[in-house]
């Protein structure tokens, strides 16, 4: 019998808080088939591509602050290794974002932000200004002032990170990511246009953090929790269709059907 639950849905999606990890799991193993690890006594998730070259592992830490979310990939070929780290308070959405992009067969997808910046462009997200009134080229920060993406480089330009965060003013980040410079720049541009999508996330409302309901847009409302659970396996079917090879072309026919083999 379904019954009822209550939700909330916050905007913007950077002030949501974590949601269920299994928005990113189940969909790698089941729609993507990335294996598991068999060690069921720890709570730490791993999860390795077909081709053994990318890997993603969850690992709940209790200190706060510290990063959960390590998604890697080896060096092959002429792709140089990159690795992106998230805290425990990002939104799963926006890390379902990038392994979506990274299992997508057409590499990279159609419709790919050419340049990483562009998503953030488009959403009216601007350069910050230094104390002296001067932009600076290396970040951007969104219009309400409390997410900001900044490009750190080192070493003369040869090694570069980009940092991604929600904060308030002087309190401590809500959540932080690190993403490598060697990322592939669909993957940064899938995890910044994540980060500028309008569509309100949904949460149990005891599970919002107080900073979504102090300087975000949040509305209540109550869905079947069967409706809310259908949710993951309806995207774990899209996501399994695009690993599906389309059926084979039918032979075009006369106006009174195919033409029948001539007996021999």
């Amino acid at each position: 019998m379904a019954y009822d639950i209550d939700i909330m849905l916050i905007a913007p999606r950077y002030l949501a808080g974590p949601g269920d990890p299994a928005w990113v799991t189940v969909p790698l193993h089941r729609a993507c088939h990335w294996s598991t690890g068999e060690d069921r006594l720890t709570p730490q998730v791993t999860l390795t591509s077909p081709d053994q070259l990318a890997q993603l592992r969850l690992t709940p830490d209790p200190e706060p602050g510290a990063p959960w979310w390590t998604l890697r990939q080896a060096h092959h070929g002429e792709k140089r290794a990159w690795s992106m780290i998230f805290g425990a308070r990002t939104p799963v959405e926006l890390i379902a974002a990038v392994t979506d992009a990274l299992t997508d067969p057409a590499t990279p997808p159609a419709g790919a932000p050419g340049e990483p910046y562009e998503p953030l462009r488009s959403a009216g997200w601007q350069a910050p200004r230094h104390h002296d009134g001067h932009t600076s080229d290396e970040g951007m920060v969104s219009p309400d002032g409390l997410a900001r993406v900044d490009h750190i480089t080192r070493e003369g330009g040869r090694t570069s990170t980009w940092v991604v965060e929600t904060s308030v003013h002087d309190l401590p980040a809500l959540w932080r990511a690190y993403v490598d410079g060697d990322t592939p720049p669909h993957l940064v541009g899938a995890l910044f246009a994540a980060l500028t999508d309008t569509t309100p996330l949904v949460r149990e409302p005891h599970r919002v953090p107080h900073l979504a309901t102090t300087h975000g847009r949040t509305a209540t409302g109550r869905v079947s929790a069967d409706n809310l659970g259908f949710a993951l396996e309806h995207r774990t079917r899209t996501l399994a269709r695009r690993h599906t090879p389309p059926p084979p072309a039918t032979p075009p026919s006369g106006p009174d059907g195919p033409v029948p083999r001539r007996p021999r």
